[in-house]
């Protein structure tokens, strides 16, 4: 199946492929995915986590695979099915499901936030869900899911304390993460570097709602002098805010910092497109706080 559907950039829109596990039907954004092959016997791995079926070498680069159905608790999956291989985080990993749909072409406005029945921010899988008129297609967290078996794979806190002693910096930062968890670890990592005047949302178009009451207010450089978006965020993603703000002469002199696990070559290229400042891969935020030092200080 080609997952190479190629978007405009800044559209609000993204691909979402649509596959099963026990008849129901998942999904996972087409931008993480690099193919999809038919199921492979793999090497178990000794001490692994339970949900981990092992490593396979297709064309010479050594992939974990995953048993996706083990991850949501609903058994273990047999040989045979199709492997998903992905690549986000930096890692490229194989999730095993039972068949694939197809791809639909949705906006970010479809995609319905999991109310907290469904989803927390501690232990949901789901980070949106997709009506049709016969079904509901439950999007994952793959990022949580890979997270949840190897914690090495999330975000290194830990390097903030490699950047040494930090004083207080009150340059006004906007983030737009919707991850609860990922958005308190950024909020709380941006802290201890010192960044104290901070304004967090959960998606693009809060984001930029504040953006645009503070050019009502003429309050903007008061509350908005640097930018970090996630890409994948419901109502607005990252590259539709990027656009937004970077194509209005009153907001396009503001650094953008993209922040996610989708940044690889092809959504690098996207991003600069649209005018993106810096673009990071979620795992590196040591690297954010730096470069954003270095957007935001270097004229003060």
């Amino acid at each position: 199946m080609d997952t190479k559907i190629l978007l405009e950039n800044g559209t609000n829109e993204l691909e979402v492929l649509e596959f099963k596990l026990d008849g129901n039907a998942y999904g996972i954004n087409v931008a993480k995915i690099k193919e999809i092959i038919n199921y492979q016997e793999v090497t178990p791995v000794p001490n692994a986590h339970p949900s981990v079926e092992g490593i396979f070498m297709p064309r010479d680069t050594m992939i974990t695979a995953i048993d996706l159905k083990n991850c949501l608790q609903r058994g273990v999956s047999e040989p045979g099915g199709l492997f998903i291989v992905t690549n986000f985080n930096k890692l490229d990993i194989a999730f095993h499901v039972d068949s694939v749909v197809g791809i639909h072409r949705v906006s970010w406005r479809e995609i319905i936030k999991p109310g907290t029945t469904i989803s927390t921010s501690e232990d949901g899988v789901s980070t949106g869900i997709i009506k049709f008129d016969d079904r509901l297609i439950i999007i994952l967290d793959f990022e949580k899911i890979v997270t949840d078996i190897n914690p090495e794979t999330g975000l290194k806190v830990a390097d903030i304390e490699e950047l040494g002693e930090r004083h207080r910096i009150d340059v006004p930062i906007l983030i737009a993460e919707d991850s609860p968890l990922l958005n308190k670890l950024i909020v709380d990592s941006l802290h201890k570097a010192g960044y104290v005047n901070l304004i967090h949302t959960e998606n693009g178009q809060q984001a930029y709602d504040v953006i645009q009451e503070c050019k009502k207010e003429g309050t903007l450089r008061d509350h908005v002098q640097c930018i970090i978006t996630d890409i994948e965020m419901p109502l607005m993603d990252g590259h539709r805010l990027t656009k937004l703000v970077k194509s209005d002469d009153e907001t396009k002199d503001i650094p953008i910092v993209i922040f996610s696990s989708l940044v690889n070559e092809d959504m690098k290229r996207k991003g600069e497109a649209l005018g993106a400042n810096a673009q990071l891969s979620k795992p590196e935020i040591g690297n954010l706080v730096r470069v954003v030092d270095e957007l935001v200080l270097a004229n003060r």
